[in-house]
């Protein structure tokens, strides 16, 4: 019994990856769709990597910066899911910047909690630069798997808010829960530790059914931030939000709120 247990947490070790990141390129990278106008395809050097982003400058007078959003999309997900979801954002008044994880889509490397990091703030550098980007509100939102790219981003880089939106404490349970030591995990994406010490405003959007990461990872995530705020959905993961308006009235809501907009 010793040795099977053993094979299995070798095997677990080996291959975690593979179920962490299962949106991970494995053949050719995949075309790029047409993309609407308007919305830029940015190529950001990171580290060894060389990741793509989609970036689409806030509606109205360009000449005035704006807040911008930085996006990290789900596990099993790609940049190019994201255009309609950036569009929505955009008329709030911020720029809306989704980032391609390494190793995902056309982007080079290999994903990782290191390598994400890396691409979230080429990213964020990349943003601060632009002459129609208010480098003083500058929001990180995580969906999923992507709330430890954007709590990542926020150990690294100087943020106004964050957003979470179906996102987990951290991996050390769900690695427990499959009865292995959370010992093993090379990219653990502890998002509590991180909101715990984040003095800007957190805003967490969770499902109250969600049946991959639980309604308690949401809750415990705004327990542990110094000024969170938790909005429950009627919804599982994967069809979360429910209503796309509403959503991105909440995060135009808070952002105004915290006087972000």
């Amino acid at each position: 019994m010793a040795a099977i247990y053993g094979a299995y947490c070798a095997l677990a070790f080996a291959f975690q990856r593979d179920l962490i990141f299962p949106g991970r390129r494995r053949g050719a990278a995949p075309a790029a769709p047409p993309l609407p106008e308007g919305l830029q395809q940015v190529w950001l050097e990171a580290g060894a990597e060389r990741v793509e982003a989609y970036h689409w400058p806030a509606s109205g007078d360009a000449a005035t910066p704006a807040p911008a959003l930085i996006f990290a999309h789900g596990n099993a997900e790609l940049i190019d899911h994201w255009p309609r979801l950036l569009a929505a954002v955009r008329s709030i008044g911020a720029s809306a910047t989704v980032v391609e994880y390494p190793g995902y889509g056309r982007s080079g490397g290999s994903p990782s909690e290191a390598s994400i990091a890396r691409a979230m703030a080429a990213a964020y550098d990349w943003l601060v630069e632009q002459p129609h980007v208010d480098r003083a509100r500058m929001v990180a939102y995580g969906r999923s798997l992507g709330g430890g790219a954007a709590c990542a981003l926020a150990r690294e880089r100087p943020l106004s808010a964050l957003i979470l939106q179906s996102t987990f404490t951290d991996l050390r349970p769900f690695a427990n829960g499959m009865g292995l030591p959370s010992a093993l995990l090379r990219d653990p994406f502890d998002n509590r530790s991180v909101v715990a010490g984040f003095d800007g405003p957190v805003l967490i959007m969770h499902g109250d059914r969600d049946d991959i990461i639980p309604y308690s990872h949401g809750k415990a995530l705004a327990d542990a931030a110094r000024r969170g705020r938790l909005i429950t959905y009627r919804c599982r993961h994967n069809d979360c939000p429910p209503d796309l308006a509403g959503w991105v009235r909440d995060q135009r809501a808070f952002l105004e709120e915290h006087g972000l907009l």
